[in-house]
């Protein structure tokens, strides 16, 4: 999946970025389009927290709200037109962002996508392996399960997260022919939504024998508990509230697959790399999942260590990432940026 970067254009115009930013330090404009997620807040602080921690950053203008492609695509003008140095983004779509990518780039601002891919290859991506998280995760689950049906709860449609995870899951899915999928649903990433979806279902009274989430998992284990339904395996996310349900609800068999939300803080990482001269041949970087499960002694130790009582239930506990950030857990917790 890596790609490398082909046009020296793009180096020209990230080296031409950093000559163009003020003496004192850089602006960085940051774009997402979804609020009241977890994971999506810790990716907000920990951009905030490596642009405050780098020295090298005097502000961030900063466009999160709930919107779509088209709203993304006028906040990513409005950051354009405000002058920012570089844009770190989570797309909402691949490909209907590059007509505003291109603008930036042209006019000499970095753009790095964060967590989800685009195809404008002006444009720099550092992403988490969204098809080899789902792909670990699901053949786990059907691995414990052997055979029987499953429930398949999605992220939002049409994002290229989403549609990497459904590659990888259904990579899983060939290789084990007795699984069969009882329900899938599209959670929008949305933990009420989520929730309301699986007893939804589980009045239908239709058996199941496992849920694959796409990191909408505490909540899933709360609506089984709470339902008084025998439990079945589940997989979620390393969110501190599901690897503390790992570590603690009796009965329960899961495995939790990391998906660090500070992907963002090495997306702000990577934008400052550049602006500052050292631009990276590959256009694309990959950062690799690793699954914790509490069926083995090994993953039992795994999930107690990685216990952290301090963050946010949604919060992923891989609050860092070796090699691009370097903020603290107080740091990122705090969550300010330079001038907060």
């Amino acid at each position: 999946m890596k790609r490398l970067l082909q046009t020296a254009a793009v180096a020209a115009l990230a080296i031409g970025a950093a000559g163009a930013a003020s003496a004192d330090g850089f602006t960085i404009g940051i774009s997402n389009t979804v609020q009241g997620n977890g994971w999506r807040e810790q990716m907000v602080c920990s951009m905030k927290a490596q642009a405050l921690v780098s020295g090298a950053v005097d502000g961030l203008n900063i466009a999160h709200r709930n919107t779509d492609a088209a709203g993304q695509l006028e906040d990513i003008r409005n950051l354009i037109q405000a002058g920012v140095d570089a844009i770190v983004v989570n797309p909402a779509n691949p490909d209907a962002l590059n007509d505003a990518i291109r603008e930036a780039t042209e006019a000499g601002i970095v753009v790095v996508a964060v967590d989800q891919s685009v195809s404008e290859e002006s444009a720099f991506v550092v992403s988490n392996n969204q098809e080899e998280y789902a792909y670990l995760g699901a053949s786990w689950l059907f691995e414990q399960i052997g055979e029987g049906s499953v429930v398949y709860m999605r992220g939002a449609a049409g994002a290229s997260a989403d549609d990497d995870r459904d590659a990888g899951f259904q990579r899983a899915l060939a290789e084990n022919p007795g699984i069969t999928v009882v329900h899938e649903v599209f959670t929008g990433w949305q933990q009420d939504q989520g929730k309301q979806q699986i007893l939804d279902f589980i009045a239908t009274g239709i058996p199941f024998d496992g849920v694959w989430t796409s990191g909408i998992d505490n909540v899933i284990v709360d609506a089984l508990v709470e339902s008084d339904v025998p439990l079945v395996p589940v997989v979620g996310a390393d969110n501190a509230g599901f690897v503390g349900q790992l570590a603690s609800v009796d009965g329960l068999v899961g495995a939790a697959v990391s998906n660090p939300g500070s992907i963002g803080g090495a997306g702000m990482a990577l934008a400052i790399q550049i602006l500052q001269g050292d631009v990276p041949e590959d256009r694309m970087v990959l950062v690799d999942p690793a699954l914790w499960t509490n069926a083995t002694e090994e993953g039992q130790a795994q999930i107690a260590a990685a216990q952290n009582p301090d963050l946010d239930p949604e919060w992923p506990v891989s609050v860092s990432i070796d090699g691009w950030t370097t903020y603290s857990m107080e740091e990122i917790i705090a969550c300010r940026g330079p001038g907060e």
